[in-house]
């Protein structure tokens, strides 16, 4: 077997211009493949960054959201409700709206505002500058350090600013997990700044965070939110939900989807019309070892094994140029949201597989009708 293997791998790389074509058909396939969804990948993880941020265990929000950007305020009794149903360890308000920051030097500049309880200021991020106990004092407000840090000029502790016609002042510069999706700077003060400085409407609280006792506790309280109207879910299934509405509820889920089909279309259509010509100008070769006593099965994993290792091959070109690509982008442009996980990688994986399989399909069906007779007669 270890012979066979070692003919099929020599008659595949001895002929270098083919070897090379099938890999870069693959390599180009697989590099699309993964930059699609890599880019849906981070795209959604973007748009839980609230959610991944704030790092709650469940979320209490009016039936009606569909994503943590576009909340949907409830009243104040649904609060007490919530702390006072059982199982509920604590609870505790969150704001999140969007403000109009006017800056130094005049002009101005949309920013996302999450107010925290101000007694507990649950959802806290992580400070890299300053003290968390700075933002009780007047004005003061927590600015988040990520790739939209610079649309607000790079702000220092002390940098003061206007919202609504109220002056705020940066107390603390933190760190968050995840940059959000939609290019505007984060600011974190409490929740009843953010009352004050937000104009409002009838209700003000935008979510409700729940801490349950333990998880066993989790039904009973979504069946207790249910009772009152509203929606109780946790970090996982409001990630979820998200992601849901992106892929099915806007353009971006189909347009990434039918591209990364066309990157399979593409990548099939090159390896498997290179190696049937491969099998094709190799005929006499796979007649010869036929002849001299190759097994029907021996020749199938011959031409299994060339269409794998070339497959295997140009998956881990494909892989390795996507990630330096990404990485190289991310240095370049903060912004850029595609990130490679595990089940990119994993359906591109199989998609890499399914390619292979069609190709050596093609490939086996022509060698095993070969006859040594007609080989040698010509």
């Amino acid at each position: 077997m270890r012979g066979i293997l070692r003919i099929a791998y020599k008659l595949l790389v001895n002929d270098g211009s083919k070897f090379a074509a099938l890999l870069v058909g693959i390599t180009f396939a697989v590099f699309l493949m993964v930059q699609m969804t890599s880019l849906f990948a981070g795209v959604l993880n973007r748009a839980s960054a609230t959610v991944i941020n704030v790092g709650a265990s469940m979320w209490v929000m009016d039936p009606g959201v569909q994503t943590v950007a576009n909340s949907i305020p409830m009243p104040d009794y649904v609060l007490d409700a919530v702390r006072s149903a059982e199982g509920v360890k604590y609870a505790v308000p969150l704001y999140s709206g969007n403000g109009l920051v006017k800056l130094a030097d005049g002009t101005y500049q949309a920013v996302n505002i999450l107010g925290l309880d101000d007694s507990s200021l649950f959802g806290r991020p992580a400070l890299v500058q300053g003290s968390i106990q700075d933002i009780y004092a007047e004005n003061g407000f927590i600015v988040v350090q990520d790739s939209e840090f610079h649309k607000l000029e790079n702000p220092r502790i002390g940098t003061e600013f206007e919202i609504n016609n109220h002056r705020g002042v940066m107390v603390g510069i933190a760190q968050v997990a995840t940059s959000g999706l939609f290019g505007v700077p984060t600011l974190y003060t409490t929740y009843s700044r953010a009352l004050q400085y937000v104009p409002q409407t009838n209700f003000s609280i935008s979510y409700i965070l729940v801490e349950p006792k333990s998880a066993a506790e989790v039904a009973g309280i979504k069946r207790s939110v249910a009772a009152l109207g509203y929606v109780a879910l946790t970090k996982d299934e409001f990630m979820a939900q998200i992601s849901t509405f992106y892929k099915y509820q806007t353009g971006l889920g189909i347009n990434l989807f039918l591209m990364t089909v066309m990157s399979f279309v593409v990548g099939l259509s090159i390896s498997g019309q290179t190696f049937y010509t491969f099998v094709l100008e190799n005929l006499e070769k796979f007649g010869a070892l036929k002849a001299i006593g190759a097994k029907g099965h021996e020749l199938v994993r011959m031409i299994l094994f060339q269409a794998l290792f070339t497959a295997m091959t140009g998956y881990g070109i494909g892989v390795g140029i996507c990630s330096l690509m990404i990485a190289l982008a991310k240095l370049k442009v903060p912004d850029y949201a595609a990130m490679i996980t595990f089940t990119n990688l994993a359906l591109a994986f199989f998609m890499v597989l399914v390619i292979a399989g069609i190709s050596s399909y093609v490939g086996v069906r022509k060698v095993l009708r070969i006859e040594p007779f007609d080989i040698f007669r010509g």
